[in-house]
């Protein structure tokens, strides 16, 4: 809340509160519509190369329509397609958001959500919007404070035989990239080495800061993702941007939404590319050696606008936020127009699905799954907010060929949402072992999830 509003004001600002309010709860509804997933069924519009993108709707209040949290039978497991097996390979974790497995074949799980100071200073109505979005939130089992830690899961089978505090101390943690025996962490607001020996169970050196990352009050989308370069040369960083759609001014998007570049022998950094809105898984397309990014994009533009994406990033590649959305659409919201930018925008490679809020994206470099998951990306799908028709929650496969998507997106694991219509859990991040193993980090389940493939 803005300084300007103390004083006398919050008197003035307490009456706006109680109306805004008031007209919130009649508009922001908590839908318990059924939603049943099913491995052909990915229940969307906006996916594959070629999107269908209708005009744009909007109006004064959005839709929110989010899962409400729901305990899952005990005895239960996301479905998988015919010959896969599910297992939770480590349950009772404090709302683990990302996984990275080391060579060793640790799995190293990130337990964080936002920072405290999330989201400040946004002004009356900004303020409102947030106090009913926490209670949103809260029902949708994302109300939680961050642990700010990471844990290491050991074992090989179904599940983790030992569990210990990798790190804590850490500041809303999400990426993790191991470049030789230095281990670096993406807090939301620093980018952090650790000294690390195979094996290790625990890490209690102090960090080394590499670089400040963008944060401060607002902090709108606060998860910082790295990824290391095949060679270990490079490291690359996610920034999201500060708002939906530069609601809080141009200038609050200095240094967001895009990914960085550092280069370790010199410590320069660059932007690498801009212009995404808010990207967050990243990896190596096995075949071609791209990176590839998931990428959220903008909300309250009606339920079939605008899909969330991945794509092959381009080095110096700008892809619109927030003048324009999938290209070059215009986006007549943002206050400072820019024609010149819009007409450099680059289009996305694959659309995921509208309001999916795509995060985690892994390609398959194992050889234990079927032949046609080989090199394909697997994406974790957080679920909507802004749809009438939940869209999400589920992690989907997209199948390859020759380093390029070939073919539309397939469930391939499902069951997060009740037939009533609440959320058994939220897939986030996702990675493979070495041994074809695939891990589906689920936050509101508190559940990492282990899928094989046992045959048919």
């Amino acid at each position: 809340m803005n300084k300007q509003h103390a004083g006398s004001g919050k008197t003035r600002q307490s009456g706006v509160a109680r109306i805004l309010a008031l007209s919130l709860s009649l508009t922001f509804t908590l839908s318990l519509a059924a939603c049943a997933s099913g491995t052909a069924d990915i229940g969307d519009t906006g996916l594959g190369p070629h999107p269908p993108l209708p005009a744009p709707q909007t109006s004064l209040l959005p839709t929110v329509n989010i899962a409400p949290v729901q305990a899952r039978d005990s005895q239960s497991v996301p479905v998988a397609p015919e010959g896969f097996k599910v297992t939770a390979f480590a349950s009772g974790l404090d709302h683990p958001r990302w996984v990275y497995v080391l060579p060793n074949g640790d799995l190293l799980v990130a337990e964080s959500n936002a920072p405290a100071e999330h989201d400040e200073d946004q002004g009356i109505v900004g303020w409102i919007r947030k106090q009913v979005m926490k209670q949103v939130m809260k029902r949708a089992g994302a109300g939680v404070p961050s642990a700010d830690r990471i844990v290491l899961l050991r074992g090989q089978g179904d599940s983790a035989q030992s569990r210990t505090v990798f790190l804590s101390g850490l500041h809303s943690p999400f990426g993790m990239a191991l470049v030789g025996d230095s281990l670096y962490v993406a807090d939301t607001d620093a980018l952090l080495r650790f000294p690390y020996h195979a094996g290790d169970t625990q890490i209690t050196a102090a960090p080394e800061k590499v670089a400040d990352l963008p944060a401060g009050p607002i902090n709108h989308h606060w998860t910082k993702n790295v990824v290391a370069s095949r060679d270990g040369q490079r490291l690359y960083v996610t920034v999201g941007s500060n708002s939906n759609v530069a609601e809080n001014g141009i200038q609050a998007e200095e240094g967001r939404a895009l990914i960085l570049e550092f280069t370790l022998a010199t410590g320069r950094s660059r932007v690498f590319a801009s212009g995404l809105r808010n990207p967050n898984g990243m990896d190596w397309q096995p075949d071609s050696g791209a990176l590839w990014a998931a990428v959220n994009e903008r909300d309250e533009l009606g339920d079939d606008l605008v899909p969330d994406y991945m794509t092959a990033v381009k080095d110096g590649g700008f892809y619109g936020f927030p003048y324009s959305y999938y290209g070059q659409h215009v986006d007549t919201r943002v206050k400072e127009q820019r024609p010149d930018k819009v007409a450099s925008a680059l289009a996305p490679d694959y659309a995921l699905g509208n309001h999916t809020a795509s995060l985690g994206l892994a390609f398959y470099t194992g050889k234990s799954f079927p032949p046609h998951y080989w090199g394909g990306a697997f994406v974790g799908q957080h679920g909507s907010w802004n749809r009438k028709q939940h869209s999400g929650y589920k992690v989907i496969f997209v199948p390859f060929a020759d380093g390029r998507p070939a073919g539309m997106p397939e469930t391939f694991l499902s069951g997060f949402l009740s037939a009533d219509g609440h959320a058994l859990g939220r897939p986030v991040g996702v990675a493979v072992d070495k041994a074809g193993a695939l891990y589906v980090a689920d936050d509101v389940g508190n559940v990492v999830w282990k899928v094989v493939y046992s045959g048919t």
